[in-house]
């Protein structure tokens, strides 16, 4: 039941209609709803058809899958997902129908008062309507409905038309005088062809009727007089039953001769009926002023203890050879015999209040326990079985007849114990503790006689031995321990219904059905077999049906999982507790079960299984924008959530709908939704996918084709081809670069080392030039000087003596070249005396004085910067010595804020050509160059011929001395002094 009360609806519903697809569309008050069984969805035509929020009267369901829609503003076809209005229908459209060839027919109102064409047919895109000229004089539009003959029926508030082509036939109720509140209100063809009219009729004497040979009669049947009915709607569904909705008494449903009649005392949403409707799976809809019912066919039935019983306590059932359900409990001894339910009280003969167990003995005599008494109930009397001492027998909570006809009673209170009844005499007495106490006995085919002990354990009793099976147990109080019920199988086989599972036993072999096999819950109240030998128990959970072939491989596999059938709440199963017999089998195959409260039953014969409802996208939601749905859907790129819905139009049992879906493209696995009916995704990346899901009915069969949706993803700018593609130029180009500048490094390092290896060489070989190459020219200019002179042999020897010396003095010079590599080849602070020493030594031109002067403080110089400034000066030296032709030589070196060294001479100067580039194939001044700028010094040469040579050497001090201070204050005295010289641009 949906109700308006609870929001379902925004207008009351009134007309109702399944398409193909199997959603069910319900017409309101206020627009249209699809329905799939879970959700009620406002029906919104796209964008661009007409808005549907008309009322809506009439609906049909065609059998080509399109909808025919009736409103206030005319009739409207949706076919192909495109909603059609027919423009010459503007007339409110009251009822739609099919018929067998396929032609579409409705009715539409007209104003009260005023005849017109209000019985219509569609030919093609056009309407064509029928009034007074074609012999179909209606006021008003009315029902209509087809025989079986292939006639229609219609009314108005008047008459009942009958109509087929070339031939009109009209009755005329008597009494309808044309108001607004008469006329027929609802006609149906039940299949023997009898057509039913109802009246809406203020006053009294019609109501139902029913044509018979072409009149008018009221229909009356056994429990209803429909003479007086205000009817509203009539349905004649697939079984044959008629159902009957009025205008404020409910529903009145005639089957079988018999009358049910359901209100909203009795649960329906409201009394005023305005459509039925039976769908394709055969469940009747009801419409009504406060909301919509269904009703189904439960695959489980109750008999409530009260409704022909006669108790409120539903104990204990037995099922008898004749057909008979005999059910007891607290007050009453019910039956159901021939569909008849009766029931012996304590007014009519019952002796006693409350009726325990219940067995039929092979004589098909009823033995029955009430209160503390055995009873046999035969031909309508009660007659008492006492013990031989003419007391009762006691609390009769099991009972049993083995194969030698022996009745064998289980009795509880005080005494406890068992006994052996024989031509209904107490033959013999097995008190506790000779014989354990037991809830319940059943016997065996080999004659012995099974006890389901209160300690939760079995016993077996044959030959006059008992032997005890214990079992595994989970509770400690024994009223959890008890065996509700024993099941003695034809193949010796013994099973207890425990509240810890099924306890069985078979050729010594002990085993348990718990929820480790797969079982919903523990808690077994009953168990019985089929006819086909299938296993069903009576749980907490629901009522199970496992396969014979399932019980069969969990006695070869006690471990094994069973597949099996659940019954619960959906299908109309009651849990709840039977103190005494829990079930029974009728010869008819039907199984019955008590549990305490209500009497019911399954017919294990209906197998059949649910259709499986096909599966349906409803809808995409990409960040909460929702996107119409359809095969190649392009959705914008995703920031967060993608939300897939989708459904499976079922009515039955809705809830047990179950689904699986996957999204290819993304993953390889089914997920298991369980009744869900979204899919969420999150970040879902570009590309493009294809979504799927199947469904599963309410017995677990899959459709297994299910339906698919692809759709694509499209990407954000910097997730498109294009800005990959340049990405990736971009970082190959980086590459690239990397690889250059590494490559240019490693160059860069290869050629350092390179122009170190150049350098030494450069300064191997000015050393050589400076200091060996001089030595060695000094001893040949001595040589020259004697070999131009006579000989003399004093003069020679001290010639050969000078060079001896000079020689001794280039093997130390190239010694110290050698050593120059690794360290200095002048002292510390001798930087002024080895100049003088350098002027002074070799051959002095005649007339050349030679000065030397140290201005400053003598200070220690880094030995790179001395080792150059004596090269240098020992190179302009001897160079003003051999060229210049001066009569002075000056050497003045100065320690101040730099290092500065000057050599000048008075002689005739240096060529500009030389003093520029160098002498060919000498290196002299090229050499004083290279020396000044590796130590950072500036060397400038002046030279004229007037004036003679003046080179001076300036080095910074910082570069060039060693501070024997090292603090703060000196480092940032020589970053200083630095600075200001870097602002020089000398």
């Amino acid at each position: 039941m949906w109700r308006l009360q609870d929001g379902v609806f925004s207008g009351g519903p009134l007309a109702i209609a399944q398409t193909t697809d199997g959603y069910l569309w319900i017409g309101t008050q206020h627009g249209l709803l699809r329905f799939d069984g879970v959700r009620f969805v406002p029906w919104e035509p796209r964008l661009g058809d007409q808005a549907l929020s008309l009322r809506v009267d009439g609906l049909l369901g065609a059998r080509d899958g399109s909808l025919w829609i009736g409103t206030e503003a005319g009739l409207m076809h949706w076919v192909d997902r495109k909603l059609f209005q027919y423009p010459d229908s503007q007339l409110p459209v009251i009822n739609i129908i099919e018929r067998l060839n396929g032609e579409v027919w409705f009715s539409r109102s007209q104003p009260y008062g005023s005849e017109g064409k209000t019985f219509c047919r569609v030919v093609f895109l056009q309407t064509q309507c029928y009034g007074a000229g074609d012999g179909v004089a209606l006021y008003g539009g009315g029902p209509i409905t087809e025989d079986s003959s292939g006639s229609l029926w219609t009314g108005d508030a008047t008459s009942l038309l009958r109509w087929r082509p070339g031939s009109v036939s009209i009755l005329r109720p008597k009494g309808l005088r044309g108001n607004v509140s008469d006329g027929v209100a609802a006609i149906v063809a039940q299949p023997d062809g009898i057509v039913l009219a109802g009246i809406d009729w203020s006053g009294p004497g019609l109501g139902l009727e029913r044509v018979v040979n072409g009149v008018l009669r009221p229909f009356i049947v056994p429990g209803l007089d429909g003479s007086s009915l205000a009817v509203t709607a009539l349905l004649s569904d697939r079984r044959g039953s008629l159902w009957i909705g009025t205008e404020a008494e409910g529903i009145y449903r005639v089957h079988d001769g018999k009358v049910d009649r359901f209100r909203s005392s009795d649960g329906l949403s409201g009394d005023y009926i305005t459509a039925l409707y039976e769908d394709s799976g055969g469940d009747v809809w009801v419409a009504t002023t406060k909301g919509v019912d269904c009703f189904r066919d439960l695959r489980v039935t109750s008999i409530p203890g009260l409704g022909g019983l006669g108790t409120d306590e539903v104990d204990s059932v037995v099922a008898a050879h004749d057909g008979t359900i005999w059910a007891g409990g607290s007050g009453a001894l019910g039956s159901i015999r021939n569909g008849n339910i009766s029931s012996v009280r304590a007014k009519n003969g019952l002796p006693g209040n409350q009726v325990t167990s219940l067995l039929e003995d092979d004589r098909s005599r009823l033995w029955v326990g009430i209160d503390d008494t055995l009873n046999i109930y035969e031909n309508g009397r009660f007659r008492r079985i006492n013990k031989p001492d003419g007391s009762s027998l006691g609390f009769v909570v099991g009972m049993a007849e083995d194969t030698s006809h022996n009745i064998w009673a289980e009795i509880s209170g005080t005494p406890r114990g068992l006994l052996r009844i024989k031509n209904d005499i107490v033959q013999q007495e097995f008190p506790a503790p000779q014989m354990p106490a037991a809830r319940k006995v059943a016997a065996a085919p080999d004659g012995a006689i099974w006890l389901g002990l209160i300690s939760g354990d079995l016993g077996r009793y044959a030959n006059e031995k008992l032997d005890i099976f214990h079992f595994e147990h989970r509770q400690t109080t024994f009223e959890k321990l008890a065996v509700n019920q024993l099941l003695v199988g034809p193949d010796g086989s013994v099973m207890g219904a425990t509240s810890f599972g099924v306890i069985a036993w078979k050729n010594g072999k002990q085993q348990t059905m718990t929820v480790k096999n797969g079982l919903p819950c523990d808690d077994i109240e009953a168990l019985i077999t089929d006819d086909r030998g299938d296993l069903w128990l009576y749980a907490q959970c629901g009522l199970l049906d496992i396969p014979r072939t399932e019980v069969q491989e969990w006695w070869a596999r006690p471990d094994s999982k069973l597949q099996f059938r659940l019954f619960d709440t959906l299908d109309g199963a009651q849990a709840g507790r039977a103190p005494f017999n829990g079930a029974a089998k009728s010869p008819d195959g039907r199984l019955w079960f008590v549990n305490g409260t209500v009497l019911q039953s399954v017919d294990p014969a209906n197998r059949q299984s649910d259709a499986v409802p096909p599966v349906y996208v409803e809808g995409v939601v990409v960040d909460r924008q929702a996107y119409s749905v359809s095969n190649g859907l392009r959705l914008p790129p995703i920031k967060s959530e993608l939300e897939i819905d989708y459904t499976a139009p079922s009515f039955a049992l809705p809830q047990k709908i179950h689904f699986r879906y996957m999204l290819k493209g993304r993953e390889t696995i089914w997920h298991d939704a369980g009744s869900r009916r979204q899919a969420f995704y999150d970040n879902l990346p570009p590309g493009k996918y294809t979504f799927q899901v199947i469904d599963s009915n309410s017995d677990g069969v899959w459709n297994v084709q299910g339906t698919s949706l692809f759709f694509e993803v499209l990407p954000t700018w910097y997730q498109t081809r294009t800005f990959f593609v340049v990405c990736l130029a971009a970082a190959v180009g980086m590459i690239w670069a990397i690889y250059q500048l590494r490559v240019r490094q490693i160059a860069r390092a290869i050629g350092a080392k390179f122009d170190e290896r150049l350098s030494e060489r450069t300064r191997m070989a000015r050393e050589l030039h400076d200091t060996f190459l001089q030595t060695i020219q000094g001893s040949k200019f001595i040589l020259d000087v004697c070999l131009k002179e006579p000989p003399d042999p004093e003069k020679m020897h001290r010639a050969m003596g000078q060079v001896s010396g000079w020689l001794e003095r280039a093997t130390a010079e190239g010694r110290a070249a050698l050593n120059s590599l690794r360290s200095s080849t002048t002292l510390k602070n001798d930087l002024g005396p080895a100049l003088r020493r350098a002027a002074e030594s070799g051959v002095v031109p005649n007339g050349m004085s030679i000065s030397v002067s140290v201005i400053g403080d003598a200070r220690e110089l880094h030995p790179i910067v001395r080792d150059e400034l004596y090269r240098i000066g020992n190179e302009a030296i001897q160079n003003a010595k051999a060229h210049s032709h001066a009569g002075h030589l000056g050497i003045d070196l100065t320690y101040g804020q730099d290092v500065t060294l000057r050599i000048r001479d008075n002689g005739v100067g240096i060529d500009p050509t030389y003093a520029t580039n160098g002498r060919e194939g000498h290196f002299g001044l090229q050499g004083m160059r290279e020396r000044a700028a590796r130590i950072g010094g500036r060397l400038t040469i002046l030279s004229s011929a007037e004036s003679g040579t003046d080179i001076l050497v300036i080095v910074a001090g910082n570069l060039s001395f060693i501070y024997p201070h090292k603090g703060i204050f000196s480092r940032f005295r020589n970053l200083y002094r630095r600075a200001m010289r870097n602002r020089d641009p000398f």
